[in-house]
């Protein structure tokens, strides 16, 4: 499965959960976890608002698509 969301970090580093997470955007804890593990993407919408909610850049919520100078793809 590819990573493509930081959700599950971002929200580490912040130090809030899944469950904080979720109720603050009145979604199912469920789903939320499920785009924590990657296994469904949130559309950019929500994505956008998440990243309000969080105070941070949405590109923050994305893992890179080019690791290094070679043009290694991360995922």
């Amino acid at each position: 499965m590819k990573r493509i969301n930081r959700l599950k970090v971002v929200l580490a580093e912040q130090g809030k959960t899944g469950k904080w997470l979720a109720q603050t955007l009145g979604k199912n804890e469920s789903t939320v976890s499920r785009w924590c593990t990657n296994e469904v993407q949130p559309s950019v919408e929500t994505l956008l608002i998440i990243a309000e909610t969080l105070k941070i850049d949405i590109k923050e919520l994305f893992c890179p698509t080019i690791n290094d100078k070679n043009g290694d793809s991360e995922i």
